[in-house]
């Protein structure tokens, strides 16, 4: 039976309209199934902090000058990645820091995951680029394009595999350096609040991440986990380097630096923390005027292509109607 009507790549307007109602009867059940599922992030985080807590009972951090990247095991999966690494001799230490480095600076605290992403580096290239080129070259998929060009869609698709591991996670390391940021400047207020009260540092980060867990929990969790450190670890820089370490934000590098400054020199913590807490909020304020500045270059292409033509229509429409009227 022959289409009637108008199609779009074989479709007639019924298909399509079928096919927009069951795209969106799926993405309501998914809509209700996440809403129906949600967690509570702060219990994940809380266990994390207790399983920091445990290990540093435990005595299981040593000094930064003997400390080494290990794995803990704790699934058969991870396991098999780093046997399967390891015989290939492709797991170097020197990667597994920079990878653990790059989870924790991400929040997330189970080493297990950087065997995943090494491995992934490894997998995916061999997965997608060689499905890429059985497409492209084997089955012949797009017989239309030219060497150069087929070429240039294997290589990409090589590279953006290899290069999606680290990217996906340095996207979550931007969006919490983001998150982080934005709650510096009350953190550091609360802080000479804490101190001039005469709380001790430890104590004032774990007054802090209190006070600003519901606010910005991801500063709230690695106040709560300097506290811990500070609390158990033999030397208290190595509690501030582990901050600095953790969050890739160069204005809680400058309060870090402080910390330390301050323990080792012994000069006055408060007066130090509010010169920074201002110089944070200025920053802040220069960082959103300087966003207002960019307004009107950015939305001088919606107004050309969008607003502009629409102002025309509405203004010259009925001039051009009655002129064309009276001709």
């Amino acid at each position: 039976m022959n289409p009637t009507g108008p199609t779009v790549l074989g479709l007639t307007a019924t298909d399509i309209g079928t096919l927009a109602a069951a795209l969106a009867t799926f993405f309501v059940l998914v809509t209700i199934y996440l809403a129906a599922t949600v967690r509570d992030p702060m219990a994940k985080r809380v266990r994390a902090l207790n399983d920091r807590r445990e290990q540093l009972k435990a005595g299981i951090t040593a000094s930064a000058s003997k400390r080494r990247a290990k794995i803990v095991h704790q699934n058969d999966t991870t396991d098999r990645m780093r046997s399967l690494l390891s015989s290939m001799k492709v797991l170097q230490d020197d990667q597994l820091k920079a990878a653990q480095k790059l989870l924790a600076q991400a929040g997330i605290r189970s080493k297990d995951w950087a065997i995943a992403i090494i491995f992934g580096r490894l997998v995916l290239p061999i997965v997608i680029g060689g499905g890429a080129a059985l497409l492209i070259y084997g089955f012949d998929f797009w017989p239309d394009w030219g060497g150069m060009k087929k070429f240039g869609v294997f290589a990409g698709a090589l590279l953006l595999s290899y290069k999606a591991p680290d990217l996906y996670v340095g996207n979550m390391v931007t969006k919490r350096a983001a998150a982080i940021r934005k709650g510096v400047p009350d953190a550091l207020d609360l802080l000479v609040i804490c101190a001039e009260a005469g709380l001790t540092v430890d104590a004032a980060f774990g007054r802090v991440s209190r006070e600003l867990g519901s606010a910005y929990p991801e500063l709230g969790e690695e106040f709560q986990l300097t506290s811990i450190e500070l609390s158990f670890l033999t030397e208290r820089r190595m509690a501030f380097e582990n901050l600095a370490e953790r969050v890739k934000l160069d204005a809680l590098k400058g309060v870090v630096t402080t910390m330390i400054q301050t323990e080792k020199y012994g000069t006055p913590l408060a007066s130090a923390l509010r010169v920074l807490s201002a110089e944070f909020r200025h920053e802040r304020m220069m960082r959103a005027e300087e966003k207002a500045a960019r307004l009107p270059a950015i939305m001088t292409v919606p107004l050309i292509l969008f607003i502009l033509p629409t102002l025309f229509v509405v203004i010259l429409g009925p001039a051009a109607c009655s002129i064309s009227k009276a001709f």
